[in-house]
């Protein structure tokens, strides 16, 4: 096998996914580039392309068995291989108290955030274990919300602290077979999604105050360290994050 690196990054249209699927271009990789909206997967490859980026770019709904299928049918034909997943596509909901939540909202956060975690990482683990050479790396987008919740999000943090779970149960089922598995708890990126924060968001005290960013760019570097590293070697858990962000002793 040639020194090529293959990777697959969810969500790779915007925010955190395209700002680590441009990273892991530069890098040298060949990056699925999968998303719901084929205009903004396109602008990424558009991208990468500018510093020779190989992609593929496929409109893929993650918590879809069969969309998901798809992508990995294409990845089998064009890339050959896989060596890293960043499972990174999420989406939050409205804010609201526990018992105004609709099921549909509940049901949508369950279907992107946790299901569509579990379907690519079995994607990914299946390829991974077949090839030849054998194994790769499974990075999973936790959240500071892995472990302490903002007010007014049940559903965005149930299924973070859920994303450990699997992150723990994919580790240790990867042993065996050269996979190795790890999480990334990200705190105040700034993108589209956190632009909130700078005009202010709910506080665990019930004020509302602006929250302090950090460029998506060092989210990035630390996706292409982790991937980087020989499978004999693992970052098991790393949480980057806005220094003045309110975390420690949060609430």
């Amino acid at each position: 096998m040639s020194g090529k690196k293959y990777a697959l990054v969810t969500g790779a249209g915007s925010g955190i996914g395209k700002a680590v699927a441009l990273a892991l271009m530069k890098e040298g990789y060949a990056v699925a580039l999968a998303g719901r909206r084929i205009e903004a997967l396109e602008e990424t490859a558009h991208e990468g392309s500018k510093f020779g980026g190989k992609s593929l770019v496929q409109s893929t709904d993650v918590g879809k068995p069969e969309s998901v299928d798809a992508l990995y049918e294409r990845i089998g034909k064009e890339f050959g291989r896989l060596d890293v997943l960043f499972n990174n596509a999420g989406i939050f909901t409205k804010p609201a108290s526990i018992e105004d939540i609709p099921f549909d909202k509940w049901k949508a956060a369950l279907d992107v955030n946790l299901t569509g975690y579990f379907l690519c990482t079995q994607g990914a683990f299946r390829i991974m274990k077949a090839q030849d050479p054998r194994g790769g790396r499974i990075i999973n987008n936790g959240s500071i919300s892995a472990h302490a919740p903002r007010p007014q999000a049940t559903c965005y943090t149930t299924t973070k602290h859920a994303i450990t779970g699997l992150t723990k149960a994919t580790s240790l089922d990867g042993r065996a077979y050269d996979i190795a598995c790890g999480q990334i708890d990200i705190g105040n990126a700034a993108s589209d999604m956190t632009d909130v924060m700078r005009r202010g968001v709910m506080q665990a005290d019930g004020s509302m105050r602006p929250e302090p960013l950090m460029d998506v760019e060092h989210v990035a570097s630390a996706v292409v360290y982790m991937a980087g590293l020989p499978l004999d070697a693992n970052v098991q858990f790393m949480t980057i994050m806005a220094t003045k962000m309110p975390y420690i002793g949060r609430g």
